[in-house]
Parts: C-alpha cells; structure tokens; sequence
C-alpha cells in the first residue's frame, strides 16, 4: 500500500475508483482491510461510483505503531486524515468511520465540517458522549500473555478481535490506554454537515442510536437489524442505507 507522513508517523491508505471521494476511518483493533475491503465496501462504493480513500490509522494496520500512549488519541488520528486528504489535493469528501473511526469523523464534522460533504458514524451511538468502556480492563487483556487468562467480557472480546486481525498488541494497548478525545452534547449541536447512524440492534458497545441521533441537528438513524458491533459492518442493511443517504444529501 502507498503511505504518506502524518505528524512524523509513516501512515498507510487505499485509494481506489473514480467519482465523488468518500474517506473511510476503521474502528479500534482493525486496519482499512479488515473494516472495508474484507466486508465489501469498496467494491461496493466503487461500483457505486465514487472514488474510495481508507487510512490505516496510527498503531493499526500497515501504519507505524508507537507504544506510547501520547501518541494516540481521536484529535490526532482526525488530524492524520485532515493531511491524507491534503495529501491527496482532495479539499471535501464524505466521510464514514466505524466506531473509533465513528469518533474520529464527529471530530471532523465539529472542527472542520468545509472539509466535509457528510459524516457517516458507524457502531457508535450515545457512547460517542463518553471514552472507551473499561479502557484500563481492555488494555491489560491486549497485554495478558495467555488471552484465556482475560475474563473481562468486553476486555475479552478486544483480545480475540486483534488475536484474529494480528494487531500490534503493544500499540493497540497504548492507544487504549490514550487520553480520550471527548465530544460534548453542546459539541455534537454544532454539527451542521448531513449524518447518518448506523448501529446494530444487538450492538452493547456503541451505546443508545436513537438517543445520539436527537443531538446532531437533522441526523437519520440507521438501525441494523439482528446485528451486534462487530457482524454489522459488513451487513447488507448497512451498505444500501449508506448508498441511499450519499445519493440524496446535498
């Protein structure tokens, strides 16, 4: 994959297709393979027509993988993607993250929305409000030796999810353990770019979609029907209600 540098790390992205950009962000754990070339959606956006960018975030990926935690953060990782766009001359895209990468787009709704079309939030609901769930928990279990010694559920769920992506356990433990980039209510009614939430109705990581929804003024819910955090973001219901919502926002 091509790389670029973004506040002194080396980064990775796919960039594919032709037509409008559309910027995808992965979720904590994953890589831009795992969280959209695996499950579709770029044969899907690009048989839609659009020109389709992913970033491997920093401690993801292909990208560089410091383990200290001051290197992480949602404000960097949107100030990474700020300069992949720069890097690749594209002044607006629509932009759809997954979970973490959910975080990262409402940050660059709320401080950047000129360089925004659309936000997209997948897998995160009213847990956008507040930092990752048991973070202390989660990131001991990426760095318990043996993961059947890791009996927190969500801490659990973490260490088998990046046994299974081959993540650097090290970087995604320091990035877990990273200051977290709160959003406020007062931050989420200063949205002014058209959104769409998209959460699994089984999902208990992403917190509440309907009550997220009511604080981003104009925002449509996407439910993913039977589908917990991890299954929906490869879901049919999820891909036809993206297609459908780029094809009618301004």
């Amino acid at each position: 994959m091509p790389t670029f540098q973004s506040d002194g790390l080396e980064l990775a992205y796919r960039d594919e297709g032709e037509g409008e950009p559309i910027l995808l962000i992965h979720g904590f754990a994953s890589s831009l393979d795992v969280n959209w070339v695996g499950p579709g959606w770029f044969d899907t956006l690009t048989r839609d027509g659009r020109r389709v960018i992913a970033i491997d975030n920093r401690g993801h990926g292909a990208s560089e993988k410091p383990y200290d935690p001051s290197f992480y953060g949602s404000d960097l990782m949107a100030g990474d993607a700020l300069a992949l766009l720069d890097h690749l001359d594209v002044a607006r895209a629509d932009v759809m993250g997954y979970s973490m990468g959910a975080r990262v787009t409402a940050l660059l709704a709320i401080r950047h929305p000129a360089r925004l079309r659309s936000a997209i939030l997948g897998g995160m609901g009213e847990g956008l409000l507040h930092g990752a769930p048991s973070a202390d928990a989660i990131a001991d279990g990426l760095l318990a030796e043996n993961a059947d010694d890791v009996t927190h559920p969500t801490a659990k769920m973490f260490r088998r999810f990046a046994d299974v992506t081959k993540g650097d356990r090290k970087a995604l433990a320091a990035c877990m353990r990273a200051q977290r980039s709160l959003v406020s209510k007062d931050m989420l009614a200063t949205i002014t770019v058209p959104t769409l939430v998209a959460v699994g109705t089984e999902d208990d990581v992403s917190g509440d979609l309907d009550a997220l929804v009511a604080l981003i003024p104009g925002a449509e819910a996407l439910p993913i029907p039977r589908r917990d955090h991890n299954r929906a973001v490869g879901d049919k219901v999820y891909k036809e209600g993206v297609l459908s919502f780029l094809a009618r926002r301004p």
